[in-house]
């Protein structure tokens, strides 16, 4: 079964892309009766504001007319930024030789939290080098994951 954000992707990345932008992610998160949908967009040269409010309006059409979220929910659209949100393996490759940020569902070692230079990607695996060490982690095991930004 799909999750509500997969649902949301296919039926938005069109739209998105018509815009010249990519569908970089989208996050859902519920407080109380609310909803959040965040949708990350980039493009090539970096995102603008009225990219972001093309979107914004251009989706709120589509969201009205298919209504895919039964709860009330507020819409927010905007660049991934430096720390870059990861949510394809497409997009960890883009990465490769960077530190990342990587949240688990289910502990590794018991732990949940890890942090490293992401080093290669076997099929559905990501290897990350951790204070000189490999850590192999599973990419369907993944909650979250971000780029660790470097200034």
């Amino acid at each position: 079964m799909a999750t509500l954000e997969q649902n949301l992707q296919e039926m938005l990345q069109g739209a998105v892309e018509d815009l010249g932008c990519e569908l970089w992610g989208i996050e859902c998160q519920r407080a109380g009766r609310f909803m959040t949908v965040r949708l990350f967009i980039d493009k090539e040269g970096g995102v603008t504001v009225d990219d972001c409010a093309d979107v914004s309006r251009q989706v709120s059409a589509i969201l009205d007319v298919e209504d895919p979220i039964a709860d009330k929910y507020n819409l927010e659209v905007s660049s991934p930024g430096l720390d870059r949100p990861l949510f394809t393996l497409s997009q960890f490759e883009r990465y490769i030789g960077q530190d990342i940020s990587v949240h688990l569902r289910i502990p590794v070692m018991e732990r949940r939290k890890w942090q490293g230079k992401l080093e290669r990607i076997e099929n559905d695996v990501i290897i990350l080098i951790v204070d000189g060490q490999e850590q192999v982690l599973v990419f369907g095991n993944i909650q979250k994951a971000n780029v660790v930004a470097k200034f």
